[in-house]
């Protein structure tokens, strides 16, 4: 009986006198995606267009029609429409290229989008308004350190398309630069 009261305790005990870092080392593989398919990594399936689903919180490789890795996003403060002006906090909708990339970036690894468009700037220009620029998909902030599980889940860019950096380093060795994308409400 003695014995079974004590197995209880510790049973109970043990994670609460587990360190922060312990448990958010074992969350974070409880989180972290399948490894990518090995036709994928030898590069067999091009990715051929990367689709973003806002309201979905989704974003998508495909290789043709087919999906063949998808992640969870993080997006813009205020993620509802389109961008229509810098600072408005809003990741654009529509269609793009991700035409380069930035390995130093203030984030985990950056890849940028072609936004604004011709349209996007004339639209906001009849604002008097500038459209803003540097809108990315990359990870997490450098300094995110113990606190990136935070960051799950949560729309904190702003209106950039965040993801782990697991997948980071997965969309930067499947997509090349010239990728389109599509960016959907």
């Amino acid at each position: 009986m003695i014995v079974r009261v004590l197995l209880t305790i510790a049973l109970i005990a043990s994670p609460l006198m587990a360190s922060a870092s312990e448990l958010l080392a074992r969350a974070d593989t409880r989180m972290m995606p399948s490894p990518p398919e090995p036709a994928l990594m030898e590069g067999l399936l091009e990715i051929t267009q990367v689709l973003v689903n806002k309201g979905e919180r989704r974003l998508y490789l495909l290789s043709g029609d087919e999906t063949v890795r998808q992640y969870r996003i993080s997006l813009g403060d205020n993620p509802v429409g389109h961008k229509l002006y810098e600072g408005d906090e809003r990741t654009p909708e529509g269609d793009y290229v991700l035409d380069w990339r930035n390995a130093s970036s203030d984030f985990y690894k950056s890849i940028h989008i072609s936004y604004p468009s011709p349209r996007d700037r004339e639209l906001a220009e009849a604002w008097g308004l500038d459209p803003g620029g540097s809108i990315m998909i990359h990870g997490l902030p450098n300094n995110a350190g113990d606190m990136a599980f935070a960051y799950t889940g949560l729309d904190w860019t702003n209106g950039c398309i965040a993801v782990s950096n697991e997948a980071m380093d997965e969309i930067w060795q499947l997509v090349q630069n010239g990728t389109p994308i599509r960016i959907v409400p």
